[in-house]
């Protein structure tokens, strides 16, 4: 047996507003979408998709902490971009030992951590 891990799913409850917010404000490429849902980091090893909340159990998992951390080199100029749009700011931009950290949310309020290492 070989098990390996293919992808991240995120559960949203607005599927274009939520594209917009992953491919337009943080820069994620669009892997294939369908009417309930999108994948992004195409020829990732590892994906990550968001797509629609259809059920109720899929609707507990709206609008909390992911644990999901997305890394950028570049991420005071993220920071920046995503502040001067309007993206929700959970934690702000802060160093530490090892390295900078920031932790946005979606516009359904399911929080994720950007870092630069």
């Amino acid at each position: 047996m070989s098990v390996s891990f293919k992808n991240t799913v995120v559960f949203v409850t607005d599927l274009p507003r939520a594209k917009a917010f992953y491919a337009g404000l943080l820069g994620l490429p669009v892997a294939g979408e369908s009417e309930m849902m999108v994948e992004f980091l195409p020829g990732a090893v590892t994906s990550f998709g968001i797509a629609l909340a259809l059920t109720d159990e899929a609707r507990k998992l709206v609008g909390r902490h992911t644990g999901i951390t997305f890394k950028d080199e570049n991420i005071v100029e993220l920071y920046a971009a995503l502040t001067s749009a309007g993206a929700r700011i959970v934690e702000p931009l802060e160093s530490s030992p090892w390295g900078k950290m920031a932790v946005i949310a979606d516009p359904d309020g399911n929080q994720l951590a950007l870092t630069d290492r």
